[in-house]
């Protein structure tokens, strides 16, 4: 059974000549223990997708499920619960909070999600694998762009998720960083048995990926070409 599915999944936004079709029939699968790329350009509904296959946004027609329950019959509590014990989120926006340092990020989570987090050692591994552990002690609007996507990365995968969603994850970061990352990510989805899905526009992350899909224009194809690679 699928981790994530998304059957026939149209999306509009506004009414009357101003509606427009964002998500065209998608249909998606994410399974533990892999990584999938969405590779599409800005404007494409990839953040869209993304949004709606973590339940952050309902779709106008189509199905999401999470381990083979419909998000639309949970109750807004339940889905709430989803989000923070099986739903690891890196959005672009990072969303670290401005008052809290970096350590006092991931306390704040703890305090949230009390169980089933990375232990200390492992979190300390992580950030020395990202570059981070010095930063420990600063605010976000010290950090450059860079840091504060590491640290919200970080922040994602301390909570052990069954499903990681992230969206341009590597935006901001250098082609040493993109290729660490890529690793986490990779080694993610194989240790811990997680599915990993990222939306990007950045083909440095295709050598990571088991599968890489396409969308444009609100609809979604399988890359072609890197099943023929296999």
């Amino acid at each position: 059974m699928a981790t994530l599915q998304l059957n026939n999944i149209n999306k509009y936004f506004g009414t009357g000549t101003s509606r427009v079709h964002v998500l065209k029939d998608i249909n998606f699968t994410a399974q533990k223990g892999q990584v999938n790329l969405v590779i599409g350009p800005s404007g494409s509904g990839k953040s869209t997708f993304l949004t709606i296959a973590g339940g952050l946004q309902t779709p106008t027609d189509g199905t999401v499920q999470l381990e083979g329950k419909a998000v639309k019959s949970m109750t807004s509590k339940q889905r709430d619960a989803m989000r923070l014990n099986s739903i690891g989120f890196v959005l672009q926006s990072y969303t670290l909070v401005p008052y809290l340092t970096v350590k006092e990020q991931f306390k704040l989570v703890k305090k949230v999600k009390k169980e089933h987090n990375l232990s200390n050692l492992s979190l300390e591994s992580l950030m020395q694998k990202l570059g981070i552990s010095e930063l420990e002690n600063k605010y976000p609007g010290e950090l450059s762009g860079g840091q504060n996507q590491r640290v919200a990365i970080a922040r994602a995968l301390y909570t052990r998720p069954d499903i990681l969603l992230a969206d341009e994850p590597t935006a901001a970061l250098d082609s040493e960083r993109v290729i660490e990352v890529g690793k986490i990510f990779q080694d993610l989805a194989r240790e811990q048995n997680t599915a990993v899905v990222i939306v990007t526009h950045d083909l440095r992350l295709r050598d990571f990926a088991d599968n890489v899909y396409k969308i444009m224009d609100g609809q979604m194809t399988l890359d072609s070409e890197m099943r023929m690679a296999e």
